[in-house]
């Protein structure tokens, strides 16, 4: 019994001896707690209260903003609504092929329609061009109240009228639409400004003044296209002065050869040569049938040359010009389009003589109708294509037509240039398709 009370006491002491230890383990961890606690704890609660302060001032900042921009956006939306935009630049990308508002004969009739207008203009003006409603007293006084409604009323109108004024000065074929715009937007703040005294500028009126800005932008392109069309006539009749001059010179030098060879004729005949004769009469019937085909020149206004030509360097490979000329000697023509204008020489694809080159000319121009560089000024014509199509369109028009035809361009003074940088470029423009812009010159 003794020996099994002996062994219960040493487990109780060795149980005793881990719990004193375990205690002792557990005193000091505290003592750790409470010192981390008294030395940092405090410090760090602050801390995260700040923060969490912070966080919250800026949820709230970020909520005013928000409903702030909001707000500027719903006013910048308003605002836009009752602006008019009117920047050269930007109506310039979107312009379109011009269509007249009131189609008319020439700018004389404009000008003439434009002067009936505003006589129109000035008598609506003295007339009902505005309106005023006003039925409360000032200072006592009724007729006080509407005289001053149509004070009120005047003011309006000449703001009105010098807005009018400013589109009509200041508007473009381009710019029509959006001038037309900012009057009317002028006539509505005005009848939001007078809607106390209901002051309002009649529809009637307003109609006569837009289309004052109608008549004016149509009178603007209509001079601009007669004056394209007295530059056309211009060349032309510098065209035909060309021709007449060389049409003369060529008759003085067939008459000489003429007179030349009629001489030795004469003496042939005397002398009874008979082979230096009949040598003699054919050089003289080609004189005379030369001379017939300059006169049959000179008579017939359709015949010509028609030529098709490019300048890579100018305008991209895949662009060609096809016009007419009715010079004796084509090339001086192609020569004098190549001058200052462009920065090289063009390249001739084609020249032929055609009884009507007029036609031939116009056949071509319509089968590329749509490839037109210049789609407004028919006179410009440069079309995007490829001398390879165009010599196609020649053999379906009639294979007498094509004599000679070069379908690569030599482009000498080009190539010579630059060549790495320029071929560069083509590259880029077939990348590209072909869709760049071109300048367009010449006829």
């Amino acid at each position: 019994m003794a020996l099994f009370g002996s062994r219960e006491n040493s487990e109780v002491t060795a149980l005793r001896q881990q719990l004193d230890a375990a205690n002792a383990t557990i005193a000091e961890l505290r003592g750790w707690v409470g010192h981390l606690r008294g030395a940092e704890a405090g410090a760090r609660e602050a801390e995260l209260r700040d923060l969490r302060a912070t966080v919250d001032n800026a949820k709230h900042e970020y909520a005013r903003v928000h409903e702030r921009r909001q707000q500027v956006a719903a006013e910048l939306t308003a605002l836009e609504s009752t602006l008019v935009e009117t920047r050269d630049l930007a109506l310039l990308q979107e312009v379109g092929v011009y269509e007249y508002a009131h189609p008319l004969q020439d700018a004389m009739a404009y000008k003439d329609a434009l002067a009936a207008l505003r006589t129109r203009i000035k008598e609506a003006a003295k007339q009902d061009a505005v309106s005023c409603q006003v039925d409360w007293a000032v200072n006592g006084s009724l007729k006080e109240g509407q005289r001053l409604g149509r004070d009120m009323a005047k003011l309006m109108l000449r703001a009105y009228n010098a807005e009018a004024d400013n589109a009509v000065r200041v508007v473009k074929p381009h710019t029509r639409e959006a001038v037309r715009a900012r009057l009317t937007k002028t006539r509505e703040t005005i009848g939001k400004l007078g809607a106390l005294m209901h002051i309002a500028v009649s529809a009637s009126y307003h109609r006569l003044r837009l289309m004052e800005i109608d008549l004016t932008a149509d009178y603007l392109t209509k001079v601009e296209a007669e004056r394209e069309q007295a530059r056309a006539d211009r060349e032309r009749l510098r065209e035909e002065a060309k021709l007449l001059k060389e049409i003369e010179r060529e008759r003085a030098k067939l008459a000489k050869e003429h007179a030349h060879f009629l001489t030795v004729v004469t003496r042939l005949e005397a002398n009874g040569d008979v082979d230096a004769l009949a040598r003699a009469r054919e050089q003289l019937a080609g004189v005379e049938s030369a001379i017939a085909g300059v006169e049959n020149r000179a008579a017939n206004v359709r015949a010509g040359y028609v030529y098709v030509i490019s300048n890579i360097g100018a305008f991209g490979p895949e662009v060609v010009k096809i016009g007419m000329t009715r010079r004796l000697e084509p090339m001086d023509r192609v020569r004098e389009l190549g001058d200052a204008s462009v920065p090289f020489r063009f390249d001739t694809h084609a020249l032929f003589f055609s009884e009507d080159a007029v036609e031939l000319e116009s056949a071509l121009h319509q089968r590329l109708a749509g490839k037109r560089v210049n789609a407004v000024n028919h006179r410009r014509e440069f079309f995007y294509a490829t001398p390879a199509q165009v010599r196609e369109m020649l053999v379906e028009l009639g294979d007498d037509h094509v004599l000679e035809y070069t379908e690569t361009a030599e482009a000498l003074e080009w190539r010579a240039s630059a060549p790495g940088h320029h071929l560069a470029m083509v590259g880029a423009h077939a990348d590209a398709g072909g869709d760049g812009a071109l300048s367009d010159d010449g006829e």
